[in-house]
Order: structure tokens, then C-alpha cells, then sequence
């Protein structure tokens, strides 16, 4: 694993320092920059968790932080406290990504579904569902199996949407009721239809070239090497590191 260490810049760490939890129970944390750096260089650097730097603090430590606030919904909880500061809800964008399954994220028999790990053509997969605003910013992500359909992973997503004046979606996404219920909330979906509509779907052309900004997000979380290969055997640590990420 590469020795180069990743420490939280003055101005990211000023972001997240507010919404971490305060006057916790038990023993004094160990300082949270620290850590929290640790945290992100493991995702950056494919590795195992033993073999996280001494720099940080011991690898112990670091992994029982990261398992505990995962646990507890903290990092998503950073997320969304983040995204609804800096926010831009006139247009929204969604889409989704195939993330391959590492063998070691297996976890036990019967239980791969219910941690978002499905069998595809490409073996075992997990899929991410993303929903970002007008230049790309994360909103909410959701798992699921890598087998389940872009447009099941919409219904999860649309009510995230409601109060934006449009949705950008490729045509993957092109469902009665996927248009009817965006509609239904006074959101306005550019989503392209499929080849074999029999009419042609109306949709703003102009505006829909701009959806590249969410597949260019998932590509930059893909950047993580823990994320562009999931090594987590729990959906919930796995979101949490999208969210970190993100």
C-alpha cells in the first residue's frame, strides 16, 4: 500500500467538524482529524485495515471509529447536513453505477442480498444509485443488489426529488410511472424515451446534455479504491464510505 498519507485539508475539515457527535459517552476520542484522515487514506489506498498507517493512530482505532459512526448513520448524517448548506435544487440529475464485489465482501450465506451484493452478468455486484444536483453534487445515494433495474432504483429516489423544477435521467429510466409520479410532485423530467416507444417522448434536449455531470461524479467516488471495488461485507459500510467520499 502506497505510503503517501491523505490528511483533511484546514477547509474540509472545517466543513465536517460541526456535525460530528458531541460530548459523546465514555473515554475521551482520540483526536478526530486524525483519525478521520486515517479513515479516508484507507479508502484511497486498497489495503487491509491492519495495514493502516501508525501515523494515524492505531489501525484499531481507526476501524472501530469507522464501524461504530457507520453503525450509527454518522457519515451519511455528514453528508446530508453538507448537501443541505451548499444545495442547488432547480435541476436534479440520477443515475447509477455497477460496483464490482470483491470475493472477501461474501459475508454469509443468505445474507448478500440484504447487503445490496446481487448476481449479474458480471458476476457479483452492487449497484449505486445517485442523485446529484445541477453541477454534480451529491444528494442522496442509495444500494441495492447489482441486478435490481434503474427504474426500481428511481422509485427510491424520487421522493428526494420533490421541489425541483426537473429531473435529467438517460433512457434507461423512461417508465409511465417514473414521468407520472415527477410530474405528480411539479417536477418537470427530461428523460428521453426508449427505442421502441411508439410515439416520441417529448423531453428539453438543451438541458439533457448536462447529464453527464453525474456520471462524472460516480466516476470520481470510483477514484477510492475501496469504493471502485466494494471489500465490505455490510451494505451500511459501504454507503458510508460513498458518503465520505462524496
Amino acid at each position: 500500500m502506497s505510503r503517501l498519507l491523505f490528511w483533511l485539508s484546514d477547509e474540509a475539515w472545517g466543513a465536517i467538524e460541526l456535525h460530528l457527535p458531541k460530548n459523546p459517552p465514555g473515554a475521551r476520542r482520540v483526536d478526530d482529524r486524525r483519525v478521520i484522515s486515517g479513515i479516508i487514506h484507507m479508502l484511497k489506498w486498497r489495503g487491509r485495515r491492519a495495514e493502516c498507517p501508525p501515523e494515524y493512530g492505531a489501525s484499531t482505532t481507526v476501524y472501530n471509529r469507522w464501524n461504530r459512526w457507520s453503525r450509527r448513520g454518522i457519515w451519511t448524517r455528514i453528508l446530508a447536513a453538507l448537501t443541505e448548506e451548499g444545495w442547488i435544487a432547480e435541476t436534479g440529475q440520477i443515475d447509477s453505477s455497477y460496483i464490482k464485489v470483491h470475493r472477501s465482501a461474501g459475508g454469509e450465506k443468505g445474507l448478500a442480498r440484504a447487503n445490496a451484493i446481487g448476481i449479474s452478468r458480471g458476476g457479483r455486484t452492487t449497484k449505486i444509485h445517485a442523485l446529484v444536483d445541477v453541477i454534480g453534487r451529491s444528494l442522496c445515494l442509495v444500494l441495492t443488489p447489482g441486478s435490481t433495474s434503474d427504474v426500481k432504483g428511481a422509485d427510491l429516489l424520487i421522493g428526494e426529488s420533490v421541489g425541483m423544477k426537473r429531473v435529467i435521467a438517460d433512457r434507461s429510466y423512461d417508465a409511465n410511472r417514473i414521468t407520472a409520479a415527477l410530474r405528480e410532485q411539479g417536477t418537470t423530467p427530461a428523460i428521453p424515451g426508449r427505442r421502441n416507444r411508439k410515439r416520441p417522448i417529448l423531453y428539453d434536449e438543451r438541458r439533457y446534455k448536462n447529464r453527464w455531470r453525474v456520471a462524472a461524479m460516480v466516476c470520481r467516488l470510483k477514484d477510492f479504491s475501496r469504493i471502485a471495488t466494494s471489500y465490505d461485507k455490510l451494505a451500511r459500510n459501504f454507503l458510508s464510505a460513498f458518503s465520505l467520499a462524496a
